[in-house]
C-alpha cells in the first residue's frame, strides 16, 4: 500500500516496463511496448541488450520519473540481479511517491512468484552466493509484488486480450492520476460531470455534448483538460481550435486537412486536399474517435470539417463548445453542459496565483483582492486578466485600477465579451443595451412587453440572448445579467460619446443626468434616462427639458435608498410637457414615484403618449385625479396607481379595451369604482388591497377574463353574490377584512382562497362545492374565530372528502399518465382552519412531530418504487404564539420531510414539502395532501426505498439553517393513498409505532 506521502507531478512517462530481456523482449514485452504507444502512452523500454551487474542511476532516474511501473514475471526473471534492484526501486517509488505498480504473470504462477518455488524458486536460489546481503530484500520486494492486482496470462487468453486488458487498465490508472498541465482551478469535479455525461468508456452510439457559457467563463480550458484526460482511450482524436475564427480568417479548409490527416493518421489528406469528404466517410466509421470543435457558431462550421457526426463509429464522442445554445442545438448534441463561474473559493485562489504567484494573497492585500474578485464574478478570463495586470504592483496601482473599472470597463476583458454581442442583428443589440443599462432585475413580461412596443421583437429577441448566455432568466422571472456583461454593455454606449454623454443613447450614471438635465442639454440622440435620485441633493428642471428629447422612449426616477422601492423624494415637477406642439416619443413606459407628480398632468403631453402600454405611477402621493385624456391611450396593458390620492376613476376607463392590470393598492382616498370597470373584458388582474372601497359594482361578475382578485385590508362588509360568474378566477385575497361577515359561493375554478384574520367572518357558503375539476392549492382560513363550530366541521369534512376524491378518481390516474402537463400546484396543496385536533380519517397519527412507521417483513412489496402509493395527505397542530422573529416577519415555513428506508438500511430523506405558515398565536389544524411525481418515483426506484417515518418542523422563512426547535409541532398525522387500480390499502400493511398522549391536552375545538 501507498503511503502517504505526495506523489510525483512532473514524471516524464506514464509507464515503465520491467522484464527479464532473454524471456520476452523479442515477443510479448515488444507487443504491449507497441499496444500503449498507438494509444499515445508515454512508455520507456529499456532497450539495452548488455547488462551489467549493477543497475545504472539513469535507468533509477527513469523509474523514478513515471506514474506506472508494469512489472512482467517471466519464468527466468528472478534470475537477474538487475531485474531484482530495479523491482527495488519500483517498490520504493510506491512508498514514497504513490507509484502505481501493476504485476503480469507472463506464463508463470503468481503463487510461484509470492513463495519463490518451482523453476522461479530455483532461479533466484542461484543467487545467493553472489548476493547475500540482498536475498532477504529480493524475497519480500517479490512477496509484496505477487500480491498486488495483476494479470495472469494462464487465465486471460490469447495474448492479444491479455495486452488489451493490461492497457485499458493502464489508460484508467493515468485517468485517475491525471492532472492538469497548469493546475487549471476548478476543473476536476466539472471534468467528472462531462465523463459522467458523455457515457465515457460504454460501448453505445455515438454521443454529442454541447458545452456552453459565456466568453471567458472556461469553456476551451475545460474541454483542453478533458480531452488531455481521455483522448488515449480512442482510435484517433482531436482538437480543432478556434473554428469560428478559423472560418472567419478563411482558414476552415486548412483545419478540416489537418482534422482528416490526424483522425485517419493518413499524411496524403495535405498532399491532396481536394480528396471530398464522402470518400473518407467510409473510412471514419471504423475508427471510434475523440473531436472537440472548440468556439463553434453555426452548423456549417461542423457540416465543413467533418460533415455528419453520426459517421464514426461506437464509442465515439464529439465535444463543440460555443457562446450560443441554439448553435448547439442546431449541430444536433444530444446534451447541453453549462458551464457556470467559479465559486469563490476556486476564483480566489486564480486571482491568487496570477496576482501573487501563489494560493494566498499578501496580507495587506486581502481587501484589495476580494475587491478584484467581486469585480470579476466567477469569470476565469477577468480573473486571469486582472491578476496577471496587477501582479507586482503597488497597493496605490491597485487601489486606483480598481476604481477606474466602477467608469471604464478592463479593455481586453472587453474584447472576449464582446464577440457574443458583435454576433447579434441591430434590433437584438438594442434589446441587449436597454437591458445592460436599465432593465436588470426587471419581470421578463414587463419588459418583452415595452421592447414590443420599441419595435424590437423582443419575444424572440430575448430568447437569442438567453443562448448567447448575455442574459438569464431567474426562476421568478426576473432578468438577470452577469455584471461583466452589464458593464460590457454600458462600455459601448459610453463609446458613443466619450466625452459628451449628451449625444449617448442611454443615460443611466447620476452625475452625467444631472448635468443633462440641469444644463439643458438634452439631445434627440437620448433615448432613454435612468436615474437613482438618491445620489442627487435637489434637481431643477427647465419646462422644455424633455421637449428636445424627441427619441425619448424610456425614462425612470427612482430612489434606491427607500426600501429599494422606486419613490422619488421632493421633486419640484408639477407637471408632465409645456403644452408645445413637440413632444418626445416617450410612449411605453413611465415609471414614476412618490411627489414626481404634484399636479394633474398636463392633458396636451398626454395625449402625445399614443404607444403608451404601461403607465406606473405609484408613490405619487399628492397625484388625486387622472385626466379623462390619459385614458384614450387605447394601448394601455397596466396601470399601477398604487400609493396614490386618487379620489376616482375616470369614467372613460372603461375605453381601455386592453388593460390587463389595474393596481389601486393603498389609495385610501378612493371610495368608489365607476361601473365602466366591469366593461374592461381584458382584465386579468385587480389589486385593492388597503383601498378606501366600501361596496364593490353589483355587475363585478362580468369581469370575464379576470383572474387575480385581491382586497386585502379592505373595509367591505360582503362580497357580491355575482363573483360566482368569475370563471376563470384563480386566486382571490381576502385577508384582513376585518368587517367582511359572510362568503358568497365562489367561482368553480377557485385554487387559492386567502382568507385570514377576518375577525367578523361567520359563514360561508358551500366552499368545497368549487373545483370539481381542478385541484384544491391553498384554503388560508386562520384566526377566523367567529365560524361557527358546525361551519369549521363541514368545511374539514368537504375538505377530506375532496382530497380523497382526488386520489380515487380515474380523472387522477389520467393526470398522472400525463404528468409533464400537471403545474406544480395540482399536485399539492392545503387548507388551513382553527383547531387542535387531527381528525380519525389520518390513519397515522402522533403526538409530537414524528410519526414513526413500523416497516413489514418482508418489504411491503415495493409499494412506493412500482408506484402502489400514489401519494400521502398530512395534517399537523401548528401555532408559536411567542416567537419574536416569527412576529416580526409575520410568517415561517412548515417543513414535512418524508423519510425512507433503503435496501442497504440506510436510512434518509427522500423529500420535503413545505407550507408557509403565517404568525398563529393560537392553535390551529392544518391539513394539506401531496402526490409524487416522475422525480419521487424515480428517486424511490433508485433506493429501493420504502417509508419508515414522517417529521414535521420549523423553520424561519427563506432561512433553510435555522429551524425552531423550540416551537414543536404539537400533534401530526399522514394517510397514505394507494393508485385507483389498487386492490390493497397501503394503511393495512404499514404500522403506526403508538405515542404516549399529552398529560394536558387543549380542549378549545375538536373535529373528527
Amino acid at each position: 500500500m501507498a503511503s502517504s506521502s505526495s506523489p510525483r507531478n512532473n514524471n516524464e512517462h506514464d509507464v515503465f516496463l520491467s522484464f527479464r530481456g532473454e524471456d520476452t523482449r523479442d515477443n510479448f514485452t515488444s507487443h504491449l511496448y507497441s499496444a500503449l504507444c498507438q494509444k499515445s502512452i508515454a512508455t520507456f523500454i529499456d532497450n539495452d541488450l548488455k547488462r551489467g551487474d549493477e543497475i545504472s542511476q539513469s535507468l533509477l532516474d527513469t523509474i523514478e520519473a513515471s506514474s506506472i511501473s508494469i512489472v512482467i514475471f517471466s519464468k527466468r526473471h528472478a534470475s537477474s540481479g538487475w531485474c531484482l534492484d530495479e523491482l527495488l526501486k519500483i517498490l520504493e517509488c510506491k512508498h514514497k511517491y504513490g507509484q502505481i505498480v501493476i504485476p503480469v504473470f507472463y506464463r508463470v504462477d503468481p503463487s510461484h512468484v509470492r513463495k519463490r518455488i518451482g523453476s522461479f524458486g530455483d532461479s533466484i536460489s542461484k543467487l545467493e552466493e553472489r548476493f547475500p546481503d540482498k536475498m532477504q530484500r529480493w524475497r519480500s520486494a517479490l512477496t509484496e509484488v505477487a500480491n498486488l492486482s495483476g494479470f495472469n496470462s494462464h487465465v486471460i487468453r490469447p495474448e492479444s486480450k491479455l495486452i488489451e486488458e493490461i492497457v485499458s487498465e493502464v489508460l484508467e490508472r493515468l485517468d485517475d492520476t491525471f492532472e492538469t498541465e497548469n493546475k487549471l482551478v476548478g476543473v476536476d469535479s466539472r471534468i467528472e460531470e462531462i465523463l459522467s455525461l458523455l457515457g465515457v468508456g460504454l460501448t453505445m452510439d455515438t454521443c454529442k455534448l454541447g458545452i456552453w457559457g459565456i466568453g471567458g467563463v472556461g469553456k476551451t480550458a475545460i474541454a483542453g483538460a478533458f480531452f488531455s484526460k481521455i483522448s488515449r482511450r480512442f482510435e484517433g482524436s482531436y482538437f480543432a481550435h478556434n473554428v469560428r475564427e478559423a472560418e472567419e480568417t478563411g482558414k476552415l479548409a486548412d483545419l478540416r486537412k489537418e482534422l482528416l490527416s490526424t483522425l485517419l493518421n493518413d499524411g496524403n489528406m495535405n498532399k491532396f486536399p481536394n480528396i471530398g469528404l464522402n470518400f473518407q466517410s467510409k473510412r471514419l466509421t471504423r475508427k471510434k474517435v475523440l473531436i472537440v470543435f472548440d468556439d463553434v457558431n453555426h452548423p456549417r462550421q461542423i457540416e465543413f470539417l467533418i460533415g455528419n457526426l453520426d459517421w464514426f463509429a461506437s464509442g465515439s464522442r464529439i465535444l463543440i463548445t460555443a457562446r450560443d445554445k441554439q448553435a448547439l442545438i442546431n449541430c444536433g448534441v444530444n446534451k447541453i453542459y453549462q458551464i457556470k463561474e467559479l465559486v469563490h473559493v476556486d476564483a480566489l485562489k486564480l486571482f491568487n496565483q496570477c496576482a501573487f504567484g501563489r494560493d494566498h494573497p499578501d496580507a495587506s492585500y486581502i481587501e484589495l483582492t476580494h475587491e478584484a474578485i467581486k469585480y470579476a464574478q466567477g469569470v476565469p478570463i477577468a480573473l486571469k486578466i486582472l491578476g496577471r495586470f496587477l501582479f507586482r504592483k503597488r497597493k496605490e496601482v491597485w487601489e486606483n485600477a480598481i476604481s477606474k473599472l466602477e467608469m471604464v470597463p478592463q479593455m481586453e476583458i472587453q474584447e472576449v465579451l464582446k464577440i457574443s454581442y458583435d454576433g447579434l442583428d441591430d434590433k437584438e443589440k438594442n434589446i441587449f443595451l436597454d437591458i445592460a443599462c436599465f432593465l436588470v432585475g426587471e419581470d421578463r413580461d414587463i419588459v418583452t412587453k415595452y421592447l414590443n412596443a420599441c419595435e424590437f421583437f423582443a419575444t424572440s429577441g430575448i430568447e437569442v440572448l438567453v443562448d448567447k448566455s448575455l442574459i438569464t432568466i431567474s426562476e421568478y422571472n426576473k432578468i438577470r445579467m452577469h455584471d461583466l456583461m452589464r458593464n460590457m454593455g454600458r462600455e459601448i454606449v459610453r463609446q458613443e460619446s466619450i466625452n459628451d454623454p449628451s449625444k449617448r443613447s442611454r443615460l443611466w450614471h447620476h452625475k452625467e443626468i444631472y448635468e443633462v438635465l440641469t444644463e439643458n442639454m438634452g439631445t434627440e440622440e437620448i433615448e432613454g434616462i435612468c436615474l437613482d435620485m438618491s445620489k442627487v441633493e435637489e434637481i431643477h428642471l427647465y419646462s422644455d427639458t424633455f421637449t428636445k428629447m424627441r427619441k425619448l422612449r424610456f425614462l425612470k426616477f427612482y430612489n434606491s435608498s427607500i426600501n429599494g422601492e422606486n419613490k422619488l423624494p421632493h421633486s419640484n415637477i408639477q407637471q408632465l410637457g409645456d403644452g408645445g406642439q413637440h413632444h418626445c416619443k416617450l410612449s411605453q413606459i413611465i415609471t414614476a414615484a412618490r411627489n414626481f407628480v404634484t399636479k394633474t398632468p398636463n392633458p396636451s403631453f398626454i395625449r402625445s403618449l399614443n404607444k403608451l402600454t404601461i403607465l406606473n405611477l405609484s408613490g405619487c402621493s399628492q397625484l388625486k385625479r387622472l385626466p379623462a385624456e390619459i385614458l384614450s391611450a387605447g394601448n394601455m396593458e397596466e396601470m399601477i396607481l398604487n400609493g396614490t390620492a386618487i379620489e376616482e376613476l375616470p369614467s372613460s376607463i372603461e375605453c381601455l379595451s386592453r388593460l390587463l392590470h389595474l393596481g389601486l393598492r393603498d389609495c385610501k382616498r378612493l371610495k368608489s369604482l365607476p361601473k365602466g370597470l366591469c366593461k374592461l373584458k381584458s382584465l386579468k388582474f385587480l389589486i385593492l388591497n388597503g383601498c378606501g372601497i366600501t361596496q364593490l359594482p353589483e355587475n363585478l361578475g362580468q369581469l370575464f377574463s379576470l383572474e387575480e382578485f385581491c382586497l386585502r385590508k379592505t373595509k367591505f362588509e360582503k362580497i357580491p353574490t355575482n363573483v360566482i360568474h368569475l370563471s376563470r378566477l384563480h386566486s382571490f385575497c381576502l385577508s384582513y377584512c376585518e368587517r367582511l361577515q359572510s362568503l358568497p359561493k365562489l367561482p368553480c375554478n377557485l385554487k387559492e382562497l386567502d382568507a385570514d384574520h377576518c375577525a367578523a367572518l361567520e359563514s360561508l357558503s358551500d366552499l368545497f362545492s368549487i373545483s370539481y375539476d381542478y385541484y384544491i392549492r391553498c384554503f388560508e382560513l386562520s384566526t377566523n374565530y367567529k365560524l361557527d363550530r358546525n361551519e369549521l366541521r363541514s368545511i374539514l369534512e368537504d375538505a377530506l372528502q375532496k382530497i380523497q376524491d382526488m386520489a380515487c378518481t380515474t380523472r387522477w390516474k389520467q393526470l398522472y399518465e400525463n404528468l409533464e402537463k400537471i403545474s406544480y400546484p395540482e399536485r399539492r396543496g392545503y387548507v388551513y382552519v382553527p383547531g387542535n385536533e387531527i381528525p380519525k380519517w389520518f390513519r397515522f397519527q402522533s403526538v409530537g412531530s414524528l410519526i414513526t412507521l413500523k416497516v413489514p417483513s418482508p418489504p411491503a412489496d415495493n409499494w412506493f418504487s412500482n408506484g402502489k402509493v400514489i401519494g400521502f395527505a398530512f395534517s399537523a397542530i401548528v401555532s408559536f404564539p411567542d416567537h419574536h422573529d416569527v412576529k416580526k416577519l409575520g410568517l415561517c415555513e412548515l417543513v414535512c420531510e418524508i423519510k425512507v428506508k433503503s435496501e442497504d438500511c440506510n436510512p434518509q430523506v427522500i423529500l420535503r414539502y413545505v407550507v408557509v405558515v403565517r404568525n398563529l398565536e393560537s392553535d390551529h389544524l392544518l391539513m394539506g395532501y401531496y402526490f409524487f411525481d416522475d422525480h419521487d418515483f424515480n428517486a424511490f426506484r433508485e433506493n429501493t426505498c420504502v417509508l419508515e417515518a414522517v417529521q414535521f418542523y420549523y423553520k424561519m422563512y427563506d432561512d433553510a439553517s435555522e429551524c425552531l426547535e423550540c416551537y414543536p409541532v404539537k400533534k401530526c398525522g399522514i394517510h397514505l393513498f394507494s393508485a385507483p387500480d389498487s386492490t390493497e390499502d397501503p394503511s393495512e400493511i404499514f404500522k403506526c409505532e403508538k405515542e404516549e398522549e399529552p398529560q394536558h391536552p387543549s380542549k378549545r375545538l375538536k373535529y373528527s
